[in-house]
């Protein structure tokens, strides 16, 4: 069997920028023990994979060299730019069919325009291990799918360290630990980690907007927010909070194109 894959940098113009996702169009799905050991082959955050349904809706999954995810921001912003720009598609917006519910993502411009659930924060008690991981400790700890660390600037975010060998007595998943501030030039920025990954620090992670954008719409004020995520590949999101939906909008490129032979 001979199956496409392309990789896709998204959250950037350029490629060696923003966070890379593999994607592979499929015919028909294969065994979950398949696509899971392509992930793992892939040892990239997220591999997705998808089928064309009818019109404009696909059904759509994420797997993670470890599990199958229950949604993934940075691999739906690749498979969208590889069905909207590089495939023999002519639309102008996709609808995925998800673990998360049904995701819209639309051209807008020289953009990608997601639609996602919200996933505010609450307050919550940071556990000792992750206080432990910690070069600093955190001004204030919230929680939604993953922990939300928030910190007085942006150059805590940018020289804090996190041990990856002391977090790997803890199991979040699907979840992860958020770390992030207000931007010097930007609304907030953020890093992402998760704990026992292949990919520890995720260069980019859209799903942890769903919870950044509600809390830094509500401290700030404002429901348009610039947001960038200071990984070593760095990624530039724009975002809205919509009611229960976040609009996450970004670009992409595509770095490679191949086939998979099983």
């Amino acid at each position: 069997m001979i199956l496409d894959i392309y990789q896709i940098d998204a959250f950037t113009n350029k490629i060696f920028g923003g966070n890379p996702a593999a994607v592979c169009p499929l015919k028909e799905w294969l065994s979950d023990e398949v696509l899971l050991n392509i992930a793992k082959e892939n040892n990239l955050a997220e591999t997705a994979y998808f089928t064309h349904k009818h019109d404009n809706v696909f059904h759509l999954r994420w797997f993670t060299p470890e599990i199958e995810i229950d949604l993934c921001g940075h691999a739906t912003l690749a498979s969208a730019f590889l069905i909207l720009n590089c495939l023999n598609y002519t639309f102008d917006a996709v609808v995925f069919e998800t673990m998360s519910g049904e995701l819209r993502v639309t051209k807008d411009d020289e953009f990608l325009k997601m639609n996602f659930p919200s996933r505010p924060p609450i307050k919550a008690e940071l556990p000792e291990i992750i206080s432990q991981s910690l070069s600093k400790q955190p001004t204030e700890i919230y929680k939604a799918r993953d922990y939300v660390l928030v910190y007085d600037r942006e150059n805590d975010i940018k020289n804090l360290k996190v041990s990856a060998s002391i977090l790997e007595q803890i199991n979040l998943s699907p979840g992860g630990i958020i770390v992030t501030s207000k931007g010097n030039s930007s609304d907030f920025v953020s890093r992402f980690f998760t704990p026992g990954a292949a990919v520890f620090e995720d260069p980019v992670t859209g799903s942890a907007h769903c919870t950044l954008v509600p809390f830094w719409a509500g401290r700030l004020h404002k429901k348009d927010l610039h947001a960038f995520q200071i990984s070593d590949r760095q990624g530039e999101l724009f975002c809205k909070l919509a009611g229960d939906r976040v609009i996450i909008k970004g670009k992409a490129v595509k770095y490679l194109q191949g086939t998979i032979n099983i």
